[in-house]
């Protein structure tokens, strides 16, 4: 197939709950040779995690194939570098085949890898990481904490690999490793790999926030809500309580996939930290926390054609969105 009618990779922007995955369908359905949905959410990679990461209802993933969902078990360690590489393999593919890709998810960091490029600091110095063997964790998180205490807040002390990169960047550079990685966050705006047709849903606070209520409700309290909601909520029919505690109980969350928004909530009452209700209140406080994150990411993002999500069904958006694509 030619440069020229290789089709342009679809990026949807948006804040959670905001229907982005209707969205990424009804334009996969409508773009000229079809589309398939890559998507970008840290969480939903993960098996058997259904009713916390609010992946695309099983009726949406029949109508389009959906890739780079349900890939690794949650004992499993996933990176955005792992993410990178199959999202780049999967656009070529289906590019090459006449298909568009429509890459869709929460995960900002990872859309922006994907468009800018990585930061990757320098290489390895083996010589000092030989010098932090045999020191605990909680000795190297305690000296992160005095070059870089901004990482250290974001660095549990078990996570001995992302400890000692931390530490070994600031031994090679001398600055610390979130500074170097906030250069690389707000850099001036560039050209997109990939030259992609950027369209983002625009949600007022105002809306948006009690959206995410309702699907937290869902997803801790499924009988309490309408059936279709508490369908696509919890689609195995296992809240989330339920879905946690069976995964805990059988050793299948690892470091990473525990300290997801909404399982650490449960696993706190799990262990007797908090109530089931505290857990359900902590996780909507957490989550409309985090799509106020996800507004101040959204902001950074260069050339996107905004839609009134409010007004619009996502047929209208989706037929918006394609004049853009043209």
């Amino acid at each position: 197939m030619s440069a020229a009618h290789t089709p342009r990779p679809i990026v949807i922007l948006g804040p959670t709950a905001g229907g982005k995955s209707d969205l990424a369908v009804e334009l996969a359905e409508r773009v000229p040779g079809g589309g398939e949905v890559i998507g970008a959410d840290s969480m939903q990679v993960y098996r058997q995690m259904d009713a916390g990461t609010a992946k695309p209802p099983r009726d949406l993933r029949e109508r389009v194939p959906h890739h780079l969902v349900d890939i690794v078990e949650p004992t499993q360690r996933f990176t955005v570098a792992d993410w990178m590489r199959r999202a780049e393999a999967l656009i070529g593919s289906l590019q090459g085949g006449g298909k568009t890709p429509i890459i869709v998810g929460g995960t900002n960091l990872y859309l922006k890898a994907l468009l800018e490029g990585m930061f990757d600091g320098p290489g390895k110095d083996e010589a000092f990481r030989a010098s932090l063997e045999g020191i605990e964790g909680a000795e190297l998180h305690r000296r992160l904490d005095g070059v870089d205490p901004e990482s250290a807040s974001r660095i549990a002390p078990n996570d001995r690999k992302r400890l000692v990169r931390a530490l070994e960047v600031h031994h090679q550079t001398g600055e610390p490793i979130s500074k170097h990685q906030q250069q690389w966050a707000d850099g001036p705006g560039q050209s997109y790999r990939f030259d992609p047709v950027m369209i983002g849903m625009h949600w007022p606070v105002e809306s948006i926030n009690p959206r995410i209520n309702l699907r937290v409700k869902a997803m801790f309290f499924p009988d309490q809500v309408d059936p279709a909601l508490a369908e696509a909520a919890c689609p195995n029919g296992e809240s989330l309580p339920a879905e946690t505690r069976r995964l805990h109980e059988a050793g299948l969350l690892g470091e990473q996939s525990r300290e997801a928004l909404g399982y650490k909530q449960v696993l706190e009452h799990l262990n007797g930290q908090r109530t089931l209700d505290e857990a359900f209140e902590r996780t909507k406080v957490l989550t409309r926390r985090f799509a106020k994150q996800q507004r101040t990411w959204l902001r950074r993002f260069q050339s996107v054609n905004w839609l009134p999500a409010q007004s619009m069904s996502p047929a209208e958006m989706a037929q918006r969105a394609l004049s853009f694509a043209k």
